[in-house]
């Protein structure tokens, strides 16, 4: 039986482990901390990022980075984007010859380099076989087994096959994509997008906004996909409007949620503090304008957004900023 280990034990981490469980693979599912792999072993269950979804008796919960990775086929690292490069480097002395294939499932921008998840793998690891698994998923529907789907996105079309074959069932759709650079950048860019359509929604501001907002979010991301050499039917795709729709639609997306504080006037240092999972958009707007300003491409919305986050506007300046841009045609 084929082995998976699943290297980050948050919500994402922990579904995907019950989904390559539901795909008849040997799971270890690694925690950097001993007593919350301890407690989830014990409990048969990630109480605190994933109530209520019971792990299988079979699914090996560990603090031990060999344990995890011994044997596996490949590895998917559900680690926040900003921890990505620390963590890559622990991988090193625990990979067989060859090495399994990478599978990154973080989404953004990291901070200071500006580089995307698999630029930074091929930074810290030249050469490493990777791959980038995206789109529209909610982590506790797909702890579930609801019905949903996503992309596996690498250059080598054998690599694709060879994941999608470990990690896919009927209930869990996966596609190839060879575009991982648009891949990358619709992960990254949902986020600080959603943020900015749920300010929209708490600022009161109505649905017809928020639908603007999120089409023209799209162009956005498709343009700078296109600037860093991803194509623009990516963005159309499961990874680009797929996951924007999905991240950008309630108050069950992290980002969203907390746009929607925002535009009730929240601060945005005490929404955090009472959050337990990661907020991506909120390391990756500026890191994103940033890559984008480097590309020469012009993102309104997330150049709003990123204001926003570190206080140079107000929700009702940035909004008046986004509606006073001069008129032209789509």
């Amino acid at each position: 039986m084929a082995r998976l280990a699943i290297l980050g034990a948050g919500a994402w981490g922990t579904a995907l482990a019950l989904q390559a469980a539901r795909a008849g693979r040997q799971v270890a599912l690694w925690a950097r901390d001993a007593d919350r792999a301890a407690a989830i072993a014990a409990a048969g269950e990630n109480a605190r990022y994933l109530p209520g979804a019971a792990l299988p008796p079979g699914l090996l919960v560990t603090a031990d980075l060999g344990a995890a990775l011994a044997g596996a086929e490949a590895a998917i690292l559900a680690v926040p984007a900003q921890h990505l490069r620390a963590m890559l480097p622990r991988l090193l002395p625990h990979l067989a010859d060859p090495a399994p294939p990478l599978v990154l499932a973080a989404k953004g921008v990291e901070r200071g380099t500006l580089l995307l998840p698999l630029e930074v793998v091929a930074a810290v690891l030249p050469g490493a076989a990777a791959a980038v698994l995206s789109g529209p998923n909610f982590a506790h529907e797909v702890a579930a087994g609801l019905p949903a789907a996503a992309v596996l996105a690498a250059a080598d079309p054998a690599l694709r096959e060879r994941l999608a074959a470990l990690l896919a069932t009927p209930e869990f759709r996966l596609y190839g994509s060879d575009d991982p650079m648009g891949a990358q950048v619709g992960g990254a860019a949902k986020n600080v997008i959603a943020i900015a359509a749920g300010a929209v929604i708490g600022a009161g501001l109505g649905e017809n906004a928020r639908a603007a907002l999120v089409t023209r979010g799209v162009a956005e991301l498709s343009r700078l996909a296109m600037a860093l050499g991803g194509r623009a039917e990516t963005a159309a795709g499961l990874s680009g409007l797929g996951d924007l729709l999905l991240t950008a639609s309630g108050p069950a997306s992290r980002n969203t949620s907390l746009g929607i504080a925002l535009g009730r006037g929240e601060a945005l240092a005490a929404v955090l503090a009472g959050r337990v999972g990661v907020t991506e958009g909120v390391a990756t707007a500026p890191a994103l304008v940033a890559r984008a300003a480097a590309a020469g491409v012009e993102l309104p919305i997330c150049e709003a957004v990123a204001a926003l986050l570190d206080g140079r506007l107000t929700v009702a300046a940035a909004m008046a900023r986004l509606l006073s841009r001069p008129r032209r045609d789509e």
